[in-house]
């Protein structure tokens, strides 16, 4: 070979473009050549990307609305008050893990509260407004003594708990039996008519409702420590 011919050819092999290490092995390169690696690579990457999409399920908030029944507020631990629930209100409600409903109205609930609660296990409790009356009671009268006894013996037993006391727009007839729960937990009257007031809306709340509240005689509800609930216990320490 000559000399101009074994240097060109020495300039031939040193501008060669050479391979890497990292090229040889490059998995890309052996997936290619491959069809079972390309496979499971095409697979660890939807792996990857449902994993992605499973933590995105926890971090991003529900889109069903939670919605509260009408006038709902906390009463104390554990113990709630409200309007009649109606279906929109049920997500919520099982949330609360309700064991008791207090049902205030003379009049039954709706079916779909009835059905809730059975499908629940929730214990529903008819305080009726005159327990003693007919058919032909008026479902606008005013709660009784003895109807409300009925309703507070039941408030008073931590076993009933979690609790929803309500009735149709939970103003009223609610705000009677929760005056009367604050008036055994030795709140003053006018702390009893303030909270009952905040809930009547603006027309205000009924004088002969204050009056009820103000008389009943809250030695008929005995407590007894073994069962009350703790934040009867801490107002009656």
């Amino acid at each position: 070979m000559s000399q101009r011919e074994e240097h060109k050819t020495t300039n031939n092999v040193l501008n060669t473009p050479r391979m890497t290490t990292k090229q040889i092995h490059s998995p890309q390169t052996s997936i290619l050549n491959d069809p079972f690696k390309e496979q499971q690579h095409h697979e660890q990457e939807q792996e990857a990307v449902n994993r992605k999409e499973e933590q995105l399920v926890h971090i991003i908030p529900s889109t069903e609305k939670i919605v509260p029944p009408l006038n709902f507020c906390p009463v104390e631990r554990y113990l709630y008050r409200s309007g009649q629930p109606s279906p929109v209100n049920f997500p919520f409600l099982s949330s609360l893990n309700l064991r008791t409903i207090i049902w205030l109205n003379n009049e039954d609930p709706q079916d779909s509260l009835l059905e809730f609660c059975d499908y629940n296990d929730i214990f529903l409790q008819f305080a009726a407004i005159n327990p003693d009356g007919g058919e032909d009671d008026n479902p606008w009268d005013g709660l009784n003594e003895k109807s409300i006894s009925n309703a507070l013996k039941t408030l008073v037993n931590k076993e009933n708990y979690p609790l929803l006391v309500c009735c149709g727009m939970g103003r009223h007839r609610t705000g009677t039996v929760i005056g009367c729960l604050r008036r055994i937990m030795k709140w003053n009257l006018a702390s009893c008519s303030e909270e009952y007031r905040r809930f009547t809306g603006s027309r205000g709340g009924r004088i002969l409702v204050e009056l009820l509240i103000e008389g009943f005689d809250t030695s008929k509800i005995e407590i007894n420590e073994a069962t009350a609930p703790e934040f009867m216990l801490n107002a009656l320490r």
